[in-house]
């Protein structure tokens, strides 16, 4: 059965990991694509989205977090990352590390045609004398087998160390937390320098050399399948931080009013309960405070609404929802 190799210019997260779904479920033939997003956080499967980020930064930043289909850890695109993807049947008695090794394989060849001595380290990283430029994941759907990876190019190191720098021991719960590692950019490995756009059309070219491969854009019916999927999944608060394991979330620091220590217990993106403890001096009793959080969204817009329609003041002495909203992030 003859491969199709989508064209994609798309640089929306949300629907580009849509028509990851739509091609792995709905599109019954071999799949390659490479594809590009806005800056953008995108968690594994399991993990929990909230301690994979630097909260503050993809806010000011105005970064989305978009979970996908697969495993792993959290990662961080923006338009001078690459990503593939692979979809194709899956061989009988295959395991995961087979699966990473066949669909890496032809990658490392085409980075070598370019006199890039790549290699996969470990299980699913590909490296550059020892430093990571592709972190890859498999997930499988019936007998057929979805692998991607990210080829950072030209991605800006800052953004990733930023967006995805947070303090993990926030966090207790059982979720996959990210393995951070040393990155480096592959243009920084050319002998002869190139564009990202340049690279793009070289993958694409090696990728589709094989004989009979399509290499076509998406239909009209396709693009509204996958901008359906969009809608009801990979743009929602459900999908996103909803889906999150449940998980325990602590917290203390120093104010003005005196030390505040946080504890809450979060499941389905709910906090379902909340302890205040510290210091301070108060008129009327925290345990009002924790009965208002308790059912609101674990999101910075849902607590700071919840504590701002509060009197803080009363329970706390001189304290800003804002700066008690930190709190929780």
């Amino acid at each position: 059965m003859s491969s199709i190799c989508f064209i994609d210019t798309a640089t929306d997260p949300f629907w580009n990991l849509a028509a990851e779904e739509y091609l792995l479920t709905k599109v019954d033939r071999p799949v390659f694509r490479l594809w590009r997003n806005a800056p953008s956080v995108i968690v594994g499967r399991y993990q929990n989205a909230l301690a994979e980020i630097n909260s503050d930064y993809v806010r000011t930043h105005g970064i989305p977090v978009v979970r996908r289909l697969t495993g792993g850890g959290a990662v961080f695109h923006d338009l001078g990352n690459v990503n593939y993807t692979f979809i194709d049947r899956k061989v009988p008695g295959e395991d995961t590390a087979a699966m990473f090794r066949r669909f890496t394989a032809p990658v490392i060849d085409a980075l070598r045609g370019l006199g890039v001595d790549a290699s996969l380290q470990g299980r699913n990283d590909l490296v550059i004398d020892g430093r990571k430029f592709s972190g890859n994941a498999v997930c499988v759907h019936g007998d057929r087998v979805l692998q991607h990876g990210t080829l950072l190019f030209s991605a800006s190191v800052a953004d990733l160390s930023g967006a995805l720098n947070t303090r993990p021991e926030k966090f207790i719960g059982k979720s996959v937390q990210s393995n951070r590692s040393r990155v480096t950019n592959i243009s920084d490995h050319l002998p002869i320098p190139m564009l990202v756009t340049e690279f793009i059309s070289y993958m694409q070219a090696r990728m589709a050399g094989s004989t009979g491969t399509e290499v076509r854009s998406y239909t009209t019916e396709e693009k509204a399948e996958i901008d359906s999927l969009r809608q009801s999944k990979y743009s929602t608060w459900q999908w996103n931080f909803g889906s999150s394991p449940r998980y325990g979330l602590n917290q203390i620091r120093k104010f003005q009013s005196g030390l505040i220590e946080i504890s809450a217990d979060v499941c389905g993106g709910i906090i379902r309960t909340c302890s205040i403890r510290g210091d301070y001096f108060f008129t009327r009793p925290t345990e009002e405070v924790e009965q208002a959080l308790a059912g609101v969204p674990h999101t910075h817009t849902a607590v700071l609404s919840a504590l701002s329609a509060l009197p803080l003041s009363d329970y706390f002495g001189p304290i800003s929802a804002d700066e008690l909203t930190s709190l929780f992030f």
